[in-house]
């Protein structure tokens, strides 16, 4: 069984927001097979679907960002979820928006949904989609900008990096380690 999180902030207010990019994939991953988060358990909402004959968790964390963890490790534990089958997706300041990559670790790079993340799988070493959303140009508090929506310049490129995240979970879910994967991806 596969797990594919993506993180961000429940609620309207935040739906389209820079923070919300890795729900973003999970609503694309949904729309592309008509799936929906029928589910409502550990802290999230989630869906539980095949996906070319496996397993396959979608979810939402509802906590709000910095308690991420909260939801992805009770969901992960009841379903039996190994951590090399987990897959995280989420914003990333310093790549430019537009951009995504692909890694199999690393630290939490100061985003407090990876931070509670890590804290609560207890390792650094799970896989992650971080997709771009640049760094603001103006002297404006990096909390007010990724709480921030995409400006309409931006658009195609958000669109983009979106579609791109979700043919690399697709490719992965199909069967392709996840080392080729980001080597698909990490261009």
């Amino acid at each position: 069984m596969k797990c594919i999180v993506g993180l961000g902030n429940p609620g309207k207010k935040y739906e389209k927001t820079r923070h919300n990019i890795g729900f973003m994939v999970i609503d694309e991953l949904l729309n592309r097979h008509n799936w929906k988060l029928d589910k409502t358990k550990f802290k999230g909402d989630y869906a539980l679907e095949n996906y070319t004959g496996e397993k396959l968790i979608l979810l939402q964390p509802q906590t709000y960002m910095n308690l991420s963890g909260e939801s992805i490790r009770p969901l992960m534990d009841y379903y039996d979820v190994d951590l090399e089958d987990v897959l995280v997706i989420y914003d990333d300041l310093d790549l430019p928006t537009g951009k995504i990559r692909l890694r199999q670790k690393g630290g939490h790079g100061g985003h407090n949904g990876v931070r509670s993340t890590i804290a609560h799988l207890g390792t650094k070493e799970f896989k992650r989609i971080r997709l771009g959303v640049g760094r603001p140009v103006s002297p404006i508090p990096v909390v007010d900008y990724v709480l921030g929506s995409f400006p309409k310049e931006e658009k195609a490129d958000v669109e983009h990096s979106i579609g791109q995240a979700a043919d690399a979970c697709e490719s992965w879910l199909a069967g392709k380690a996840f080392i080729e994967v980001m080597n698909d991806y990490n261009n």
